[in-house]
């Protein structure tokens, strides 16, 4: 993202809070993986939202006439070990801040600022200690009533926060694209350079690389490379068995780069063609796959996405005789879940499940405008499963784009990675 937004999105939060309430964002802590090792740094989705600021450890304080923040104060002894610090006095004037602190004065302000405020927004459960602070200190200022002193009385989820960011920018999208392109490159040069004998674990190095490579972070979660059987395991992340002729690759991976993420799934052949089966299944999950991109439109019911692409899923299992009776009594017994048992899309953004709800009093949301949702049916053969044909068992289907709602045209995000039959087998055969 090559401009500021956070200014704007801090104004914005303070328009929504109202006098006597106060938000506390914090950042994320770094996690030891062992001993004086740490896990790769990853900052809280929220507090980036709001800050860009990539540093651990940071307290985020808003007020509608009021905003601060607290950072690690600098420390030229540990900055030589990890790095230097943005200080209060820089973290202040990047994000025009009334005032700015040390981390370490952050007790003796929270006093300051929580009294006579009658409401606390706070996304409590990701810290207990941290959260059990808080609560222990509002408990000891709502026992100075006597001074007419007081401290929240109610404690709430800012659900407005995640209501923001379920809404992309222009900024957010370009983004995201860049994302996406990203990850097309990993999973191009898999279709291209895999073949039999190669193990998942080298598929996964090459996709990490590419990303890295493009200046990523990384992956956006744990990427799954799934080979034969293992791609009817849903969450499959082992990654370490051999790739096999006559198999399939299911792969889900998506690059992030500027803490947006992309969330793909491709499948593709160890070796150069798709079997006859594989072409069979293949085919209605991608029937089911792009029928519902092509619904991705503003007003579409969440919930109806899901069940055109389970309607179409079911017609097409009902043609290769792996179900039995018709549509409507597969629907009402649900006995396609033996086959397709998730859902089929998620909201996507700065997380790769990112937050936003898909229900309102028990009614299905509605599509809006600037939200980007995945698109993600499948269909999964139980290698064990003997009531299923044995030319079945085993195979694992599964195809994902990002999809921009965007009024009654859909924008596909990830559309340039191959997901046509012939558009795939040409890559193995080059």
């Amino acid at each position: 993202m090559n401009q500021n937004p956070y200014k704007q999105r801090i104004a914005d939060v303070q328009k929504r809070l109202k006098d006597g309430e106060v938000l506390i964002v914090f950042a994320a802590s770094h996690l030891i993986r062992n001993r004086d090792v740490d896990y790769k740094f990853r900052q809280d989705s929220d507090y980036y939202y709001l800050t860009g600021l990539d540093e651990s450890d940071g307290i985020l304080i808003l007020k509608n006439s009021y905003k601060s923040i607290f950072v690690l104060p600098k420390d030229k002894e540990k900055e030589i070990w990890t790095g230097i610090r943005i200080g209060k006095e820089q973290a202040k004037n990047l994000l025009g801040l009334d005032e700015s602190f040390d981390t370490t004065e952050w007790e003796s302000k929270l006093d300051e600022i929580l009294l006579n405020q009658h409401t606390l927004y706070h996304f409590f459960g990701k810290n207990l200690v941290r959260d059990s602070k808080l609560i222990e200190w509002i408990y000891s200022l709502n026992q100075r009533s006597r001074e007419g002193k007081f401290g929240p009385r109610r404690i709430e989820s800012p659900d407005f926060l995640h209501w923001m960011r379920m809404f992309k920018s222009p900024l957010e999208v370009e983004a995201l694209q860049e994302s996406a392109r990203i990850t097309a490159l990993g999973h191009d040069r898999l279709m291209r350079e895999s073949k039999p004998g190669m193990f998942e674990y080298e598929l996964e190095a090459i996709l990490e690389s590419e990303y890295l490579k493009h200046g990523a972070w990384g992956g956006g979660y744990g990427h799954i490379v799934a080979g034969g059987k293992n791609a009817t395991i849903l969450h499959y992340t082992s990654n370490n068995c051999q790739l096999n002729e006559g198999e399939l690759v299911l792969v889900d991976s998506g690059a992030e780069k500027g803490y947006y993420t992309a969330d793909v799934t491709r499948n593709f052949p160890v070796g150069k063609k798709f079997s006859a089966e594989q072409k069979a299944v293949y085919e209605v999950v991608l029937k089911a796959q792009k029928e519902a991109v092509a619904n991705t439109k503003e007003g579409t019911e969440f919930v109806a996405i899901h069940n055109q692409a389970v309607k179409t899923l079911v017609e097409g299992l009902l043609d290769l005789k792996l179900l039995e009776g018709n549509v409507e009594s597969v629907l009402e017994q649900g006995t396609f879940k033996k086959y397709y048992m998730h859902r089929t899309s998620h909201y996507l953004g700065m997380d790769v499940h990112d937050v936003g709800t898909y229900y309102q009093d028990g009614t299905s949301k509605k599509l809006e405008n600037g939200q980007v949702i995945t698109i993600e049916p499948g269909l999964y053969f139980d290698p064990s499963d003997e009531t299923i044909p044995e030319r079945f068992r085993g195979i694992g289907i599964r195809i994902e784009d990002d999809v921009l709602v965007q009024g009654a045209t859909p924008v596909n995000l990830t559309s340039m990675i191959p997901k046509e039959i012939e558009e795939i087998e040409s890559r193995k055969r080059g």
